[in-house]
């Protein structure tokens, strides 16, 4: 990706790993790269660097919000999760709650029941113009 800086560059490993039968209260604060295949029940964050990743499993899944760089989802997520850099979501992944990424990767068969929204350079670019007071406009999905 040009433009890209070399911190947001995504970590190459998973550190940390909840397993396939942990269910694990309370919030999490990481670096480098997390697994959850099990359920975590409070929000994840990352620290540090934008070159952390939070990979949830077809098995996995979080309730709680979510905040970290590169996210990549199979499994399920009831909270918000924002995301500076990139978001993956892969075809079993069910969100419920609002995404807010700067690149997203959604396959056929993933699902979100909430708002999709762009920030970032992107959507400068290309977003809407601002509606002023008293001005109406109508939006149709087909573009």
């Amino acid at each position: 990706m040009l433009g890209r800086k070399p911190d947001e560059k995504p970590s190459g490993s998973i550190d940390t790993l909840v397993g396939n039968k942990t269910e694990l209260k309370g919030d999490i604060a990481f670096t480098g790269g997390l697994r959850v295949d099990g359920k975590v029940r409070g929000n994840v964050t990352a620290k540090g660097d934008g070159g952390s990743v939070l990979v949830i499993s077809e098995q996995g899944e979080v309730e709680g919000t979510i905040n970290v760089p590169h996210v990549v989802i199979n499994g399920v997520v009831n909270g918000n999760l924002t995301s500076t850099v990139s978001v993956e979501l892969q075809a079993k992944a069910r969100i419920f709650g609002d995404v807010h990424y700067r690149t997203l990767k959604m396959e056929m068969g993933a699902s979100v029941n909430g708002n999709l929204v762009c920030e970032g350079d992107q959507a400068e670019r290309a977003g809407p113009k601002p509606v002023s007071v008293g001005e109406q406009k109508n939006v149709s999905a087909m573009g």
